[in-house]
């Protein structure tokens, strides 16, 4: 039944490819917004997961960045750095505000790093100065790029200008940007001299993360996480507060893809009714022309499933820079297992309704050219 369900399928090249065609646009609309979806949440907390800390602590009951405000006696560092497990700590002042960079203001997560800090810096620099000295700032260099901002020019912040020292790449999302600027620029215009907002924990070796955020919760005020479930709270909070327009999205273009892929297999099946006939005229049973048509779908959804693959994660990525939409792409394997298996289920289905048409063939109409 495979071979013949192959041949019958390669029987007609044009025919295989507008089937494979259909099936592969369809599922390539279903795992490119899924692959979106996962790339922006992964960004929600890419600064969180970069910072290189193992610990986040802060003032109790916050735990995570957006729309908060931490503040920490100055002295809680040195208490932190005295518990059992903690190899360094690097304070960090933080706000979220808007940046005007040229003629745009871009909200953005505005951190106040120490001088020489170990952690909370960024990760990737484009050009520039990793670290910003007085009166310097790091910003996003998409940011930068899109409102026509470069090294050297000023941004405002805080009401006041600083110059561009560096241009850093992947720590902004959709939702904000991330600039850098001096710890003691930071504090003295927004007034925090004596105050911290977070402090950033790394732990020696051997340690647990939790274990260690435990200690430091026991032993000092303050709330303790470790780094991932500091950026799994980060990926909640951002992620509620649209996750239902998210989520609705997903399920149309899910269902909308489905439906598609439903359409492309059951017309390519139906378009197939003289072969089907002559098989059931030359003696073929119902249980093998059945056989025969699954195979054939999961022929198609399995050339169209490599094509959608081919497109949603080496072309798209590749062309949407191009075409100026600067969205980030994660594919997971569970996102491709969840498209494998509603595709084959899908398919299958449509391309067995036709059977029912097909058992009903009169194998003599076939050889009169009575069924075409």
């Amino acid at each position: 039944m495979l071979l013949l369900a192959w041949r019958n399928l390669t029987h007609s090249r044009t025919r295989l490819w507008v089937s494979a065609g259909g099936v592969g646009l369809a599922l390539t609309l279903v795992l490119a917004l899924d692959a979106i979806v996962n790339g922006v949440e992964h960004q929600l907390a890419a600064y969180i997961e970069r910072s290189g800390a193992e610990v986040w602590v802060a003032q109790p009951g916050v735990r995570n960045l957006h729309m908060v405000a931490s503040t920490l006696p100055a002295g809680v560092a040195a208490e932190v750095a005295a518990v059992a497990g903690v190899a360094a700590v690097t304070p960090l002042l933080y706000t979220s505000q808007n940046v005007q960079m040229g003629r745009d203001n871009r909200f953005s997560y505005v951190f106040g790093l120490p001088p020489g800090a170990a952690m909370g810096g960024p990760w990737r620099v484009a050009a520039g100065k990793t670290l910003p000295g007085p009166g310097e700032a790091v910003v996003d260099a998409r940011q930068a790029r899109d409102s026509g901002v470069g090294l050297g020019d000023g941004v405002r912040i805080f009401g006041r200008r600083f110059r561009v020292a560096g241009l850093s790449e992947g720590s902004s999302s959709l939702t904000n940007g991330v600039v850098f600027v001096a710890q003691a620029d930071f504090a003295r215009l927004r007034r925090t001299k004596g105050s911290l907002s977070y402090l950033l924990v790394r732990v020696a070796p051997g340690q647990s993360p939790e274990a260690v955020a435990r200690r430091i919760e026991d032993g000092v005020r303050v709330s303790a996480l470790s780094t991932r479930e500091f950026a799994r709270q980060e990926r909640k909070v951002v992620g509620d507060m649209g996750a239902d327009a998210i989520r609705l999205m997903n399920l149309m273009a899910f269902l909308i893809g489905l439906s598609v892929l439903a359409l492309s297999v059951y017309t390519a099946t139906l378009s197939r009714r003289t072969e089907f006939g002559v098989l059931k005229a030359v003696g073929a049973g119902s249980a093998q022309l059945v056989g025969t048509v699954l195979a054939q779908a999961l022929y198609s959804v399995a050339a169209g499933l490599l094509l959608a693959g081919a497109v949603s994660f080496l072309v798209l990525p590749l062309v949407l820079p191009w075409l100026g939409f600067d969205l980030p792409l994660q594919p997971t394997l569970a996102s491709v297992l969840k498209v494998a298996l509603a595709a084959l289920g899908i398919g299958g289905l449509a391309a067995v309704i036709p059977v029912i048409q097909i058992a009903g063939l009169d194998p003599a109409a076939v050889f009169r050219g009575g069924e075409r």
